[in-house]
């Protein structure tokens, strides 16, 4: 796998992550982003020992997009402050199959993940452990079949778009998982973390980190 870097400082490295990379290792044994950065970082700039990377955040395996890692343990510290604070945002884009009732809107759930099949659901009022889910969306275009529509995630659960675009009858192309009929690439699902914005652990300054939509979307759309 190429590393793709998309900004580094000395606290902070943002990388594209490929559809079908773990971002962290799991019982699998595949090869994971968190392994990749390090090497990179290691090779880079010559680093003895260990190298320290922080899982900042994650995506799913099958979700494309950028993720942030932390170089050192104030960077760290100080982005997984701004994940509690919310003040960390990030944007997805998802092509969805139909159109949604309404152009934009602001969707609340309450989802709880079954822990034997691995799917979270969405429920429109809160019940025993489940987890309060808020997200906005505005469809960008759509056509008779599919809808392209940017994500603003207010919450950072597992699964949280998955199961909410399923929830109001628009699962995300290739999502089998969550009620998804349209054949896609093996692995993989269209969604894609297209932006992150974050405020740099050391400076006043806020960056914003953004890739395009992936080209073979345009097919669909």
């Amino acid at each position: 796998m190429t590393l793709r870097v998309l900004y580094e400082d000395n606290h902070v490295i943002a990388v594209h992550k490929p559809v079908g990379v773990l971002v962290q290792a799991d019982k699998t044994g595949d090869v994971c982003l968190l392994d990749e950065v390090k090497t990179y970082i290691k090779e880079t700039y010559h680093k003895p020992g260990n190298v320290f990377v922080g899982v900042v955040h994650r995506l799913d395996r099958p979700v494309e997009g950028i993720v942030i890692f932390a170089r050192t343990s104030k960077g760290a510290s100080r982005l997984s402050e701004q994940i509690r604070n919310r003040t960390f945002k990030k944007t997805y884009h998802a092509l969805v199959e139909g159109t949604p009732q309404k152009a934009s809107d602001t969707l609340i759930h309450y989802i709880k993940k079954n822990t034997k099949t691995n799917i979270v659901v969405a429920y429109e009022k809160e019940c025993p452990e489940s987890l309060y889910a808020e997200l906005s969306y505005e469809v960008v275009k759509s056509n008779t079949l599919y809808s392209l529509i940017a994500i603003k995630l207010k919450t950072g659960r597992p699964h949280q778009i998955r199961a909410q675009m399923s929830a109001i009858g628009c699962p995300i192309v290739g999502d089998t998982k969550y009620g998804s009929s349209t054949a896609y690439h093996v692995g993989s699902l269209a969604l894609c973390a297209t932006e992150v914005s974050f405020q740099l652990p050391t400076k006043e300054e806020i960056k914003t980190i953004s890739i395009p939509i992936p080209e073979k979307w345009n097919t669909y759309i």
